[in-house]
């Protein structure tokens, strides 16, 4: 069953991998497709003014009104995208057999070390991307969710990787389900929040650095200019405003910081009656609680202290920062009592 578990694992992998092609693909032509749509624009508008015998020398000619529709994601139909999304479902499938394939190997909950955790957090996080897409148009976060799946799939397969066996007495408790399962469901839910909070940064970067970036009717700034040409980023402006990016961002987070909290109250819970001791200074513990503190402040400034745009979408980066120190830094570098179990 565990060596099922790993062959599935990379043939979640290899869908993944196919999807975050696609979807870039599908970036790529929407760039094109802005691209071609501003220069029909000026051709048309030039054309108009060249023919126009009255235009005199210093003159402004306002061009035609627009009439094709916007470029969006929202409706949009494409063969990559639609192959895109098709093979994300198939890799959270072969993902699923992989998930309950290690489970039945191990003889318990998949989820009792770090390559484990690995596992089922990304699983979360690309199955809620498809639960959310299901009531709202989030596919643009399809090529970075992907690549984070990836990436973090292939690290746990070569970095984290221990056969499947049981796991520590000290572990043989019901609440290994209770508070690592939520810690994992946490995990994959501030995720997708962080990759909406970079796109929001991304998009607000577009919005305002647009005049300089394409020269309209200003000194244009050539170091910005190439750089932005050379990403191609024109995409950014199919994605929602970075308002609405930010309001989606600020949703998930709060359902991530609540679960986060169950966390730290089943995790004290469970000291209590394995250690004697609800708190203990554990590295694990201080780290665990950093997390929560940021995600707090983060909720607290946004809420009551009308901290919006940019600076909440830095306090989400670092927030989940804090989550990947917790989950790796925390594991490799320091020892205390959660050293045994790998989380």
């Amino acid at each position: 069953m565990g060596e099922i578990s790993d062959y599935f694992v990379w043939g979640a992998i290899s869908a993944y991998t196919i999807a975050m092609v696609l979807f870039a693909v599908d970036l790529a032509r929407i760039s094109e497709e802005i691209g071609a749509k501003k220069r029909s624009k000026m051709n048309a508008f030039v054309s108009s003014s060249n023919h126009d015998e009255e235009v005199t020398a210093g003159s402004v000619v306002e061009a035609e009104p627009d009439d094709t529709p916007p470029i969006t994601y929202v409706g949009r139909q494409t063969k990559a995208l639609g192959i895109a999304m098709a093979t994300t479902t198939l890799g959270v499938l072969f993902h699923a057999i992989a998930v309950v394939t290690r489970g039945l190997a191990a003889g318990r909950v998949p989820w009792a070390n770090m390559y484990e955790f690995t596992l089922t957090g990304t699983f979360v996080a690309i199955g809620l991307f498809l639960l959310i897409q299901l009531f709202k148009e989030i596919r643009y976060i399809g090529v970075f969710l992907t690549f984070i799946a990836v990436t973090f799939l292939m690290v746990g397969m070569q970095g984290f990787h221990v056969a499947a066996d049981s796991v520590q007495p000290a572990l043989q408790d019901f609440w290994l389900v209770i508070h690592v399962g939520i810690a994992v469901g946490a995990t994959g839910v501030l995720t997708v929040a962080f990759v909406v909070s970079l796109l929001q940064l991304l998009r607000d970067s577009r919005n305002n650095g647009s005049t300089l970036l394409h020269g309209e009717g200003v000194v244009i700034r050539q170091t910005n200019r190439f750089a932005w040409k050379a990403l191609d980023m024109r995409w950014l402006e199919v994605l929602p405003q970075p308002e609405r990016l930010e309001a989606l961002s600020f949703r998930i987070n709060a359902v991530g910081f609540v679960m986060w909290t169950f966390t730290i109250i089943g995790g004290a819970i469970w000291a209590d009656e394995a250690w004697g001791r609800a708190w203990g200074w554990d590295p694990k513990e201080v780290w665990s609680f950093i997390v929560w503190v940021v995600y707090a402040a983060y909720l607290h400034a946004r809420t009551t202290r009308g901290w919006s745009g940019r600076r909440a979408a830095y306090f989400v980066l670092i927030g989940y920062a804090t989550v990947l120190f917790n989950f790796t830094g925390v594991n490799i570098l320091f020892n205390g009592k959660h050293s045994y179990s790998g989380l």
